[in-house]
């Protein structure tokens, strides 16, 4: 009896590790908002780093958030370095593309609690007088992260989190155009 014991578990074990194994390995979180305000001003408060303290759903979720910036104030080369308590983690963000009115890439590179680069991408389109800005994250799963990603809906989680900052970013940039 014990030995189908083991043998079932074997098994099951087997099975899980194949369809993690085959789950795909790239990811992408997009959502998209549009702000009442011109494409050159939403683009010079996420240009810069130091300004996202106002808008980044990530910035107020720990008061002694440890913050560092290096490099340029603005644009390619500038980074921004956290630590933080557990929801926040620590990581660091460097600006790799920057175009005006266009797309800003960034390299996201988190240590904590859980080591990950992926790339961030923010999108703004102008549209008369309003911009559709879409914010972006993709990158590739490790197995341990494919089996996460199994159980966890990681699109609705952070995509959850794109939603309130581009929504902060919306009340910010169309209250400074008032």
């Amino acid at each position: 009896m014990l030995t189908y014991i083991v043998i079932a578990i074997a098994a099951i074990v087997v099975v899980f590790v194949i369809i993690v194994a085959t789950r795909p390995a790239d990811f992408r979180v997009t959502r998209t908002d549009t702000i009442s305000a011109p494409a050159e001003a939403v683009f010079a408060q996420v240009n810069d780093f130091h300004k996202w303290a106002a808008w980044s759903p990530w910035e107020k979720l720990d008061p002694e958030l440890k913050r560092i910036f290096e490099g340029p104030s603005a644009g390619p080369g500038a980074i921004y370095r956290w630590a933080g308590n557990n929801k926040v983690g620590e990581g660091r963000m460097t600006i790799l593309e920057s175009h005006p009115r266009d797309v800003i890439r960034i390299k996201l590179e988190f240590l904590r609690p859980f080591k990950a680069t992926n790339t961030a991408e923010f999108t703004f389109k102008p549209q008369g007088n309003q911009t559709a800005v879409t914010w972006s994250m993709h990158g590739k799963l490790n197995f341990m992260s494919k089996a996460f990603h199994m159980f966890v809906d990681f699109d609705k989680i952070v995509g959850g989190d794109f939603e309130k900052g581009l929504a902060a970013l919306k009340s910010m940039a169309e209250a400074a155009g008032r």
